[in-house]
């Protein structure tokens, strides 16, 4: 009797549990042939058996290894970096090994993972495996004299994560987003603010020291409404990343503080920067040999930075063919460092404002001017606060009346509240000061 072939039985479709047996012992057995591999073979041949082999088991692997390595060649990887930060931060009490690193001029201490430690992840529901490790890399020349030391092999450090081969959309599109993210979140909250000022010795012409000013917007003396506008301003720029993209700015922001001597401007850069969290640059002009140098300082400065220029009024005042010219500032504000990095706050201070040239004034240079002006009487009761821990006192009335009718800086008021540990003997040193200070006001304008 014939059959056809459509009419033939078919042999029933294997298991999925069959398969994945099947699966399972395949790459064991490329893991013992592996082993056996590397006992009987020249190297030549066996690095060739080891690459086919790890292309079979990957094959048959429903796993996904990316490799993240701490440099392409010379630049930095900024996912290493990240990852180092990210999984510092995960690290167990129970974890066996770790390492610590403390940079120079640096309060906190760095933790991150050591060699060929395991550390587990969740994210979105998914549990993530990372690995560091290193290798050596090929051939660089070395600086010792010995002769069998002319060349050596460099370490190449790098994060390895594992995970399954149907997650690899979601980690590049969201988990490596994420923890870019939260790296820079933890570095912000452990940064130490640094002082930087001009030094020729150094590699872009900064050195810098740690910015231990005590300055807060709790303690400066100004008023309470202008200081409420300074802070929202101040928060909204530093949240306004995709605004400056969307509307083809460079992210930076210049403010202008005018205002006698002693009224505090050098004090609210000072909390200005302890709020941002934010480096300060102070860029005294009359240090800076030609325009040229200009340029490298102003290129050499970082993101999330303020640059200070103090008494700009006073920095143009004798210039020679070859130093730093306003033309050239304003050029290198508008140019080359408004483009060089991100989130930058420029901050100039004056005495004198009416001395100002105009073009150094308009908007997108000089985009808020505040008024630093005499003490009134809100900011005395701030100063008080801070020097003597006071909120009243049967003497502020007298104080009060005294301080809306004389020109007292916040600096003079501040020195008269230092003079004594007492609140009665401070309060009535400061009266004196003021009827002093009255009279000899009235007697001028006589």
């Amino acid at each position: 009797m014939w059959f056809s072939k459509e009419s033939l039985p078919r042999p029933p479709p294997p298991h999925y549990e069959t398969i994945l047996s099947v699966a399972a012992s395949l790459t064991a057995s490329a893991i013992l042939f592996r082993s056996i591999i590397n006992e009987l073979f020249p190297d030549s041949v066996k690095e060739y058996l080891s690459s086919s082999l790890q292309k079979i088991s990957s094959r048959l692997s429903s796993q996904l290894t990316i490799v993240i390595e701490e440099s392409d060649g010379l630049v930095a990887n900024r996912m290493f970096k990240a990852a180092n930060v990210y999984l510092g931060s995960k690290l167990l009490p129970s974890t066996r090994k770790i390492k610590v690193h403390q940079q120079e001029k640096e309060d906190e201490l760095e933790v991150s993972v050591d060699k060929n430690q395991e550390l587990f992840d969740v994210f979105k529901g998914v549990k993530f495996k990372w690995v560091a490790a290193s290798r050596v890399d090929g051939l660089v020349s070395s600086n010792k004299k010995r002769q069998d030391s002319a060349f050596s092999r460099s370490e190449v450090r790098y994060f390895e994560l594992a995970c399954h081969k149907k997650h690899r959309d979601m980690v590049l599109s969201s988990y490596f987003p994420y923890i870019l993210q939260k790296a820079k979140a933890i570095k912000e909250e452990k940064k130490t603010v640094k002082l930087h000022t001009i030094d020729y010795n150094g590699p872009d012409y900064w050195g810098s020291i740690k910015f231990d000013h005590p300055a807060t917007f709790d303690t400066i003396a100004m008023d309470p409404e202008m200081k409420r506008e300074l802070i929202e301003d101040l928060d909204r720029f530093v949240e306004s990343r995709e605004f400056y993209r969307r509307v083809g700015k460079a992210w930076k922001r210049g403010y202008l503080f005018h205002g006698p001597p002693g009224t505090g401007k050098s004090s609210l850069v000072a909390a200005m920067a302890n709020y941002l969290r934010f480096d300060v640059y102070d860029l005294d002009l009359k240090e800076v040999q030609c325009n040229s140098d200009l340029r490298r300082l102003l290129i050499g400065t970082g993101n999330r930075s303020m640059l200070v220029i103090e008494d700009i009024d006073r920095s143009f005042e004798s210039v020679e063919d070859d130093e730093v010219t306003l033309s050239g500032l304003l050029n290198f504000i508008d140019g080359l460092w408004s483009s060089s990095g991100d989130e930058r706050i420029l901050v100039f201070t004056t005495n004198h404002k009416d001395q100002l040239d105009p073009a150094l004034l308009r908007p997108g240079r000089m985009d808020v001017h505040l008024h630093m002006s005499y003490c009134t009487f809100n900011g005395f009761k701030t100063l008080a606060l801070n020097y003597l821990r006071l909120q009243e006192h049967p003497l502020f009335g007298e104080i009060k009346e005294l301080i809306e009718k004389v020109q007292a800086t916040p600096a003079e008021v501040a020195g008269e509240l230092m003079k004594s540990e007492d609140p009665e003997v401070a309060l009535q040193g400061l009266i004196k000061f003021l009827h002093d200070k009255e009279t000899s006001e009235t007697s001028r304008n006589n």
